[in-house]
């Protein structure tokens, strides 16, 4: 992410976690961490593309058409939750991250991709496989590889919807700024 962007453009493209299921948008981390970016005058918003029950199937059937719809500097990729509780096999999953990144790159379109973990119920090979995925494809396309922002909220149950998946609207402000600090050291690095 360069430094010396003036109002950038962040594309999040995610699921159900960025596009704040259950609660009201303006309750979701995008949101509040928008909100607070203005507050800072940053010199980057983020554009929500996020859609519950998004796969990284879905993501590549969008994504030329959500890049062809705005000016993006940036693409966070925030995918990959569904494909691992439905099962889908990593080489799938990882051949469609590759794919997007490959179409943003050709736009010239920087990319981080976030590190997705899922629930332990589904044994620990294919969780090693499915977690394996998003470092190797990190590696592959030479992008940033962010942390599991739902790491510590995911372990806490007093931040989580019902059903155990979804984080809280109590949860929204921990993941916006651990979200933002993410962000911060993007830009230190660039």
């Amino acid at each position: 992410m360069p430094s010396t962007w003036a109002t950038s453009s962040i594309l999040l493209l995610g699921d159900s976690v960025s596009a704040s299921y259950g609660m009201q948008q303006n309750q979701g981390w995008v949101h509040l961490l928008n909100k607070q970016l203005t507050a800072d005058n940053a010199p980057y918003k983020i554009v929500n593309a996020s859609i519950s029950g998004e796969t990284t199937g879905g993501g590549l059937s969008r994504i030329a058409s959500v890049l062809a719809d705005r000016k993006v500097d940036h693409l966070i990729i925030e995918l990959g939750g569904n494909d691992g509780l439905r099962g889908y096999s990593p080489k799938k999953i990882k051949n469609n991250l590759l794919q997007m990144i490959k179409i943003a790159q050709q736009h010239n379109i920087p990319v981080s991709l976030m590190k997705i973990k899922i629930t332990p119920n589904y044994g620990p090979r294919y969780l090693k496989m499915f977690e394996a995925v998003f470092e190797d494809v990190a590696k592959e396309t030479q992008t940033n590889l962010l942390p599991f922002f739902m790491e510590q909220i995911a372990l806490d149950p007093t931040l989580m919807q019902k059903d155990g998946i979804h984080p809280n609207v109590k949860a929204q402000p921990l993941i916006a700024q651990y979200v933002d600090e993410q962000l911060k050291l993007l830009l230190k690095k660039d």
